[in-house]
């Protein structure tokens, strides 16, 4: 149980090292994942990591993304960012067959009519994953 467990969140890491707002220029780093069982099918892998969107970002897309794991059919992946305490964007998306997701969000507009450019993320931003997986452990 252990072994795959440790899998399961190494495999969640490797994957959460893959969330970036804008190549080049953000950065974020894991800081915590847990596994809470919800019943003696499935359980809640919580990842919980820093996001860091430069002052001088140029580029308009960010991404949040997983590597293909192990997840519960038909549970949706919930990506919620916060500013401090402060929830300031939700998604709700949908894995791929090979348990992979990806998320991709705008972290700066233009507006055609103006010319100007408005930063829709900026600074540091705490990101939470939950994805439903399933129970390795038969006494849940």
């Amino acid at each position: 149980m252990n072994k795959k467990i440790g899998l399961i969140a190494m495999t969640s890491i490797i994957a959460m090292l893959g969330i970036m707002a804008v190549p080049n220029t953000a950065s974020a780093e894991i800081n915590q994942v847990s596994v809470t069982p919800i019943n003696e099918k499935v359980s809640l892998e919580t990842t919980i990591t820093t996001l860091t969107v430069p002052e001088n970002n140029t580029l308009p897309w960010g991404t949040v993304y997983g590597a293909a794991s192990d997840v519960a059919e038909r549970y949706p992946v919930i990506i919620q960012f916060y500013k401090g305490d402060e929830a300031v964007h939700v998604a709700q998306i949908d894995t791929k067959g090979d348990g992979s997701y990806e998320y991709k969000f705008r972290v700066r507009n233009l507006d055609h009519q103006t010319g100007q450019f408005t930063d829709i993320f900026e600074g540091q931003y705490t990101v939470k994953i939950f994805k439903v997986i399933p129970n390795t452990n038969l006494i849940a």
